[in-house]
């Protein structure tokens, strides 16, 4: 089957939100396959088989999450190409995704998978945007300040967004906290704006009256 007749399922699969919900249930289940000892090998499988097969076979890739590609002939690749070179549990669990049609959401699961595993391990995956890099030392009095304020271990995970001018936007999880100096000029301008409105609605107020108090 030549690639331009092979269809995958559009990209927005991934970015729909209750596809993260889905794989944070897989994700869960496959932890709870094995004992704790032996989460973080079978995580480093599935990373090499995300990283190593699907990221560089395209083609193949594509047969495994493709609408076209029937639930048999997905079963087929998964026992030829990937049961000789994996583990049963790893295995078995693209079976169990093929069953239930979920293989497109296999990136979303490995993601998933590697959350739950260092927050059972008491640890939290922390987002930071800066507007520049950050040095180590400044890396290290952030952490350190997270250490106090959460209850789990900090693995900071920085980027650089030029669009923020300035300051930091730190992630933990579902909770955003926006200190970017972007976003303190949008309040201040609110606030201005806002205050403006107040005096000109005090003015016409006051001029109404007949004491023009």
């Amino acid at each position: 089957m030549s690639e331009t007749q092979v269809q995958t399922r559009p990209s927005h699969v991934l970015e729909d939100p209750s596809a993260k919900g889905v794989a944070r249930v897989y994700s869960t289940a496959l932890l709870d396959a094995v004992s704790g000892d032996k989460q973080a090998e079978l995580l480093e499988e599935f990373t090499s088989f995300h990283d190593e097969v699907l990221l560089k076979s395209a083609g193949f890739e594509q047969l495994l999450v493709s609408g076209l590609t029937s639930y048999d002939e997905k079963v087929g690749l998964i026992e030829r190409v990937v049961k000789p070179r994996a583990s049963q549990i790893f295995t078995n669990f693209l079976l169990v995704l093929a069953r239930h049609d979920r293989l497109e959401l296999l990136p979303l699961i490995l993601e998933e998978s590697w959350a739950e595993h260092e927050k059972r391990a008491g640890k939290s995956r922390v987002q930071i945007r800066s507007a520049v890099s950050l040095s180590e030392e400044q890396l290290g009095r952030i952490k350190n300040r997270l250490q106090d304020a959460l209850s789990s271990e900090p693995i900071l995970m920085p980027s650089v967004d030029q669009e923020l001018l300035g300051g930091l936007v730190i992630q933990v999880g579902d909770t955003v906290y926006d200190g970017s100096l972007r976003t303190r000029l949008k309040v201040l301008q609110q606030r201005l704006r806002e205050r403006y409105l107040n005096e000109i609605q005090s003015g016409r107020d006051r001029f109404s009256s007949p004491e023009g108090n």
